[in-house]
């Protein structure tokens, strides 16, 4: 049975983390899955939704464009309802040493990782301040709380991510809103996958517990901190990754 109706947007969810959070809160509420390009992979996370008798949309939307947001959850107040549940999870990786990263490959991740968590949050907190419920969980990484080489745009995109949190968790605890981020590590996703086997090594011998995460693993913690099992917890900021982040 479908908690309360509720309805989850997951940004970025055609494939990877997002696809299977997706996945994972369709067994208990109707899902948007968000996409920019890949629209094959969007339908398919969709129509595995339905065939498991869930309910289910995607929603095309560079998440990154104020207009393009306002439009997307315009369609989906028109199909499902207000969003109860938001997971800002859009993200990408333009890596490079500080001295060679463009201006636009700045731009572009901080807009696409950071701001689009801003635009989204803002349109689904509006709702959910009126029905005094709502969830956002917002997807940083481990690499916004230790740094990496080659990747300041990323991190500086993913650190701002877990200021938000703490921040906007502040304004709405009081409606019974919570907001959380998750750190992940290196998940097993296309990107973690095409990397030369020398550089998987390496960073397996940084990992404690000796394995690569999967993206169950963080669906699955999403959707705890998505269900009213969760409503003591609100401002943090979660790891999963194996170890990789311990102080």
């Amino acid at each position: 049975m479908r908690a309360n109706n509720r309805v989850a947007l997951i940004t970025g969810s055609s494939r990877g983390i997002g696809r299977a959070i997706a996945l994972d809160l369709a067994t208990t509420m109707s899902v948007v899955v968000n996409y920019r390009s890949n629209e094959g992979e969007a339908n398919s996370v969709v129509e595995r939704i339905v065939a498991a008798g869930g309910q289910a949309i995607a929603v095309r939307a560079d998440v990154s464009i104020s207009a393009q947001v306002t439009s997307m959850f315009r369609v989906v107040k028109e199909r499902f309802g207000a969003v109860d549940v938001l997971v800002n999870n859009a993200g990408i990786t333009k890596d490079n040493l500080l001295l060679r990263i463009p201006e636009d490959d700045w731009d572009s991740v901080i807009d696409t990782n950071l701001k689009s968590a801003y635009l989204c949050s803002k349109i689904a907190v509006r709702t959910m301040l009126r029905r005094r419920w709502g969830r956002i969980i917002n997807i940083s990484s481990v690499v916004g709380s230790i740094g990496n080489p080659g990747q300041v745009n990323y991190a500086a995109s993913k650190s701002g991510m877990i200021g938000l949190t703490k921040s906007l968790a502040k304004e709405v605890a009081a409606r019974n809103i919570t907001v959380n981020a998750v750190t992940p590590g290196y998940i097993s996703t296309d990107i973690v996958e095409a990397l030369p086997p020398r550089t998987q090594t390496q960073i397996l011998s940084r990992i404690p517990v000796g394995r690569f995460g999967i993206a169950d693993d963080v669906a699955q913690l999403v959707g705890f901190l998505s269900s009213d099992k969760a409503s003591y917890i609100t401002g943090q900021t979660i790891g999963i990754d194996g170890g990789l982040g311990m102080a």
